[in-house]
């Protein structure tokens, strides 16, 4: 199955924050889990990611802050989701269901049910 990255690239906030519900995070981590999550098909790329982040904590979503690995390397900035981020994160997953219901609607065949002439 191909991934269109563009309609994911779209919902970078909402990935980013629902990795975040489940506890706080770094930039490559979230990344790692996202890759994980969908089997190595979709990965952000680097500046996509902190872009978002820096937009997320710009709006209060997210806050960051550096943390103590406890040995060699280099720091982590980690971010947390706020709760504002956790009222934002509900009101894109509403909106992405009623997305995804609309696409769902748009591009069924006349086989799966769509009626619609206008539509074929």
């Amino acid at each position: 199955m191909s991934i269109t990255s563009d309609l994911l690239r779209g919902s970078t906030d909402t990935i980013i924050l629902s990795v975040l519900e489940a506890g706080d995070s770094y930039g490559y981590a979230i990344n790692k889990a996202v890759a994980r999550a969908t089997d190595g098909r979709y990965e952000m790329k680097e500046a996509t990611l902190y872009t978002a982040f820096k937009r997320l904590e710009e709006s209060g979503s997210v806050l960051s802050y550096w943390g103590d690995d406890g040995g060699a390397g280099a720091r982590r900035r980690y971010y947390r989701i706020t709760e504002s981020g956790k009222k934002v994160l509900a009101v894109l997953r509403q909106d992405w269901e009623e997305s995804k219901k609309i696409i769902d609607t748009l591009t069924k065949g006349k086989e799966d049910g769509n009626k619609d002439p206008d539509l074929h």
